[in-house]
């Protein structure tokens, strides 16, 4: 197919679920100087729902822990539905595995500011994320895994 029937295309972007816990308040806001212990994670997820369309979940749990306590989690599952046609198959792993969770993360970073100042604590803004790298790195361990799972699992032990 040529590029000009390559199609991609944001049909909606949602907030799919939303947590947020602070287990240890009010004393997470009275225990000294607030240099919290942040621990972000990051994954993402997709399915095929119809004929090119995708939906494409971006999961982000962020934890803070203050003197060994945890301050807050807070935890948001971004979705998207989008529609991709006409990409090579070789492509598409890399639009929903990487360019779909970056479109996604925009959207999933303001969430995680406003729960984080609503819940009473400075504003935290995610660092920027390199998807591309990410989705890179799980297919050549995926690939890794796949070509020889046995021997390298016993040369890590």
């Amino acid at each position: 197919m040529s590029e000009e029937q390559q199609q991609f295309a944001i049909q909606k972007i949602y907030l799919k679920d939303v947590s947020f816990e602070s287990p240890n308040s009010p004393q997470a806001f009275t225990e000294g100087e607030w240099k919290p212990q942040i621990n972000v994670q990051i994954n993402s997820s997709n399915q095929q729902i119809a004929q090119d369309v995708f939906e494409v979940v971006l999961d982000i749990t962020v934890t803070a822990k203050h003197e060994e306590k945890t301050a807050f989690l807070a935890e948001i599952k971004q979705a998207g539905v989008f529609t991709i046609s006409g990409f090579p198959q070789e492509n598409l792993g890399g639009m929903v595995g990487a360019f779909c969770p970056e479109t996604l993360f925009p959207y999933a970073r303001e969430v995680i500011s406003e729960l984080v100042t609503k819940g009473g604590f400075p504003q935290l803004l995610l660092a920027p994320v390199n998807f591309n790298a990410l989705y890179t790195q799980q297919v050549q361990q995926q690939q890794q895994a796949a070509e020889g799972g046995a021997a390298s699992e016993e040369t890590s032990h």
